[in-house]
């Protein structure tokens, strides 16, 4: 069952004037900062909105979702998504912390890591690569990469183009035990997943208008792979191994080009952390147990 009676949102903002809507559980405990997946919004993390989970964490809303204000100039990039971690970052008074990134955030993660080391204690990766995420799309299909990229930048080109038609649709699809049995049955996410937290989840989802999911979407593409060689903080992989999004394969050549990086993988989909939320904690906390006493 799922409980956000300590979930606060905070709306701050970014380095362009952007008004994006932070959040945080309000937990007693080590702070970290979330670099959630594309459009996605805190109920992807059910274990992590529990009293009891242990860890303070702090992440903000992609710009133009989930509360947040009109995006200037509808600038959604890299340089943007980093500056927004930045800003959520000072906003709650950190001034360096552990990241936990989950799907295309990984990317934001590592690219926030780059440009502002002394920020960024340790990186924790659920379900994402460094850089160049469509081409992972439908490994374990073997779709080669360049196939892939090209559909999934395909279909988020044309859900922008026709997003309008297909929003009231969306946005009236009645979120009940039904839906999210069907969404299960799919095996997109899996079967295990609670179905409480899984309604919670779509039912924000459904609040991102097609067109600018689509918009945020097209920017992933233009996230080129980044370099792994001079990284000398801690990092953390983990990987879904029935994950159609990011495939394993992928994200543990990510791991293996780091060389003090370790990696694990789960009989799992691309929602670990809706699916195993009491993995997704404990494992979390491994992490921020192993990080060298000097960061912490």
């Amino acid at each position: 069952m799922i409980s956000h009676e300590t979930l606060r949102y905070v709306d701050i903002d970014s380095q362009d004037g952007t008004r994006i809507r932070a959040w945080t559980n309000d937990v007693d405990g080590p702070p970290v900062l979330l670099s959630n997946g594309l459009g996605t919004n805190p109920f992807a993390w059910p274990g992590l909105l529990r009293e009891d989970c242990g860890v303070h964490v702090v992440s903000w809303n992609h710009r133009g979702t989930g509360g947040g204000g009109r995006v200037a100039e509808r600038r959604v990039n890299l340089d943007a998504f980093v500056e927004d971690a930045v800003a959520t970052l000072d906003a709650f008074g950190l001034e360096r912390a552990p990241v936990l990134a989950w799907s295309a955030g990984v990317t934001v993660a590592f690219e926030l890591a780059r440009r502002f080391p002394d920020r960024v204690e340790g990186i924790y990766a659920i379900a994402g690569v460094p850089g160049d995420t469509f081409s992972t799309t439908l490994a374990p299909l073997r779709v080669p990469p360049f196939i892939a990229r090209r559909m999934v930048v395909t279909l988020s080109r044309t859900a922008r183009r026709f997003g309008t038609l297909v929003e009231p649709l969306t946005r009236d699809l009645p979120v009940v035990p039904l839906t999210s049995r069907v969404l299960r049955r799919t095996r997109l996410i899996d079967p295990a997943a609670d179905l409480e937290e899984l309604q919670a989840l779509l039912h924000e989802f459904r609040t991102t208008h097609p067109r600018w999911y689509a918009h945020l979407a097209l920017s992933v593409k233009d996230h080129q792979r980044i370099s792994l060689s001079a990284i000398d903080y801690p990092v953390r992989f983990l990987a879904g191994r029935r994950d159609l999004l990011v495939g394993a394969r992928y994200v543990k050549t990510a791991a293996d080009r780091i060389a003090h990086a370790s990696y694990d993988e789960i009989n799992a989909t691309h929602f670990i952390g809706v699916e195993f939320p009491d993995y997704v904690t404990a494992s979390l906390h491994d992490f921020l147990a192993d990080l060298p006493q000097s960061t912490r």
